[in-house]
């Protein structure tokens, strides 16, 4: 027998589905503690280097092209290769991540990424530095949805909003330090250093190995029911330790009042990418993977030329254009922060509509302004950039709310590598429109009717997921 035909007898054999209710349950009946504060602490640092790793090439770019003489072409290259492997790495590690396990995989993916960031401090051309900057996309491309996958197994569904954003917020963050960093150490003591600060950090791969416990819904589904109940059982002891009080008795979940809601045979057999468009799961994929697209296109758009229009277009020294770009990150930080307390009020599918709404109008205000100061360009991507950071980091709340546990990882990495489709082609297109005639004012329009999309696409189509059961969900 195969190892993927005994996980499809695992899934199917009638104790299975029981020792995941249970599982569930269990989870269900945890308060908030010192050991959710920890787990989310550790898996949140290795977040947190993994976004300031991803935003340094923006703020190293404009001293890349000076050294290295680059064409528009080839810095191009630069912003978008590490894109590209964080796309295939987001595709590879959703599949690992579902049959060897999450936190393997992420103390894998934060390891390579940390050699990789090192052995970029080292390199003196540009076909080298491309080939280590696509390694590093595929470590840190693959840790991200994973982490996200797993911080939301080990939530209960009251408040799983803020739970899960206040660990994302790690990520925005990290670009901000990213680009306070930046724009003080690239002009003071050159890009390497950036990177070699940013690479010392791969060895929370050892920390994250000794101190996160495996996923116990993930191994009840893979019908490792006794190691589940092993791990499920420290994690109470230790929340029973923080708390001080015993912990309530589980409560078991009851059936789904619509019969509508149970899965059908063909969404509980599917395997692979094509359990991903089966059943209910087609519209999720097709729904989430059109807002994560249009999303990091603008967000990525928008971050990765600002320091060099700054610079190229207005005039700007280098160390100006990385500060009033600093100042644009800092506002989507903040606009993170505020989704994340109001998003188990107000709802994903409004929290996504209005974010991306609001983005798309602040930027076809600037369009229609003309842009013509970078006063004027600071102020309404700034105001823009709560709107977009906004609503990508609750697609990484919504997204693992959409799938079981059997294909979350897979549907977490999908979305990933489609928000990387954005990234790529985001900052293509706007070299491209930016490169005809420094036409900023026809950036901004692109950048704005693609937000409006995505906002009309979350508000129409989006389902609600806000305070309900992972099981409940997607059984």
């Amino acid at each position: 027998m195969t190892r993927h035909t005994a996980a499809r007898d695992a899934l199917a054999a009638p104790d299975a589905p029981t020792a995941r209710d249970a599982i569930a349950a269990r989870f269900e009946r945890l308060p908030a503690s010192r050991w959710h504060v920890i787990v989310r602490l550790v898996v949140g640092v290795v977040t947190f280097f993994e976004a300031f790793d991803q935003l340094l090439i923006a703020y190293a770019l404009p001293e890349l092209r000076q050294e290295w003489h680059l064409t528009t072409g080839e810095a191009t290259s630069v912003l978008t290769v590490g894109s590209i492997g964080m796309l295939i790495g987001a595709l590879l590690s959703g599949r690992l991540a579902d049959r060897y396990g999450r936190v393997k995989v992420i103390a894998y993916c934060v390891a390579a990424s940390g050699l990789a960031g090192l052995a970029l401090v080292a390199c003196t051309s540009l076909t080298p530095f491309l080939a280590l900057r696509f390694v590093q996309g595929l470590a840190i491309g693959g840790e991200v949805p994973v982490a996200a996958a797993f911080i939301s197994e080990i939530t209960r569904s009251f408040k799983r909003g803020r739970f899960v954003l206040l660990y994302e917020l790690v990520f925005p963050a990290g670009l901000t330090v990213g680009a306070l960093a930046a724009a003080w150490l690239v002009p003071a003591a050159g890009w390497r250093v950036m990177f070699a600060v940013a690479a010392v950090p791969g060895l929370l791969a050892f920390l994250v190995q000794r101190t996160v416990p495996e996923s116990p819904r993930w191994l009840a589904d893979r019908g490792r029911t006794a190691e589940a109940e092993a791990v499920m059982a420290e994690i109470e002891a230790k929340v029973a330790a923080a708390t001080g009080e015993p912990l309530p008795a589980p409560v078991p979940r009851s059936p789904a009042p619509d019969a509508a809601a149970a899965a059908t045979d063909a969404e509980r057999t599917a395997t692979g990418l094509r359990s991903l468009f089966t059943g209910r799961y087609r519209r999720r994929t097709l729904v989430v993977g059109a807002v994560w697209f249009t999303g990091y296109f603008v967000n990525y758009g928008v971050t990765s030329w600002l320091p060099s229009i700054y610079k190229d277009a207005y005039g700007l020294t280098l160390s100006d254009a990385l500060l009033y770009s600093t100042v644009t990150s800092v506002a989507g930080l903040l606009g993170c922060l505020l989704v994340a307390l109001t998003v188990d009020v107000l709802g994903r599918r409004r929290i996504l509509a209005v974010f991306l709404g609001g983005a798309a109008a602040l930027l076809l205000t600037l369009a229609v302004l003309g842009a013509g100061t970078p006063v004027q360009v600071l102020i309404w991507t700034s105001l823009s950039a709560v709107g977009f950071f906004g609503a990508n980091i609750c697609l990484y709340l919504y997204t693992p709310e959409l799938y079981p546990t059997r294909m979350r990882a897979l549907g977490c990495s999908v979305g990933g590598a489609v928000n990387r489709l954005g990234v790529i082609l985001g900052p293509i297109l706007v070299g491209v429109v930016y490169g005809a005639g420094n036409d900023i004012s026809g950036v901004f329009v692109m950048l704005g009717a693609v937000a409006l999309a995505g906002a009309v696409v979350a508000g129409a189509f989006a389902e609600e997921t806000a305070n309900r059961p992972l099981e409940e969900i997607s059984p």
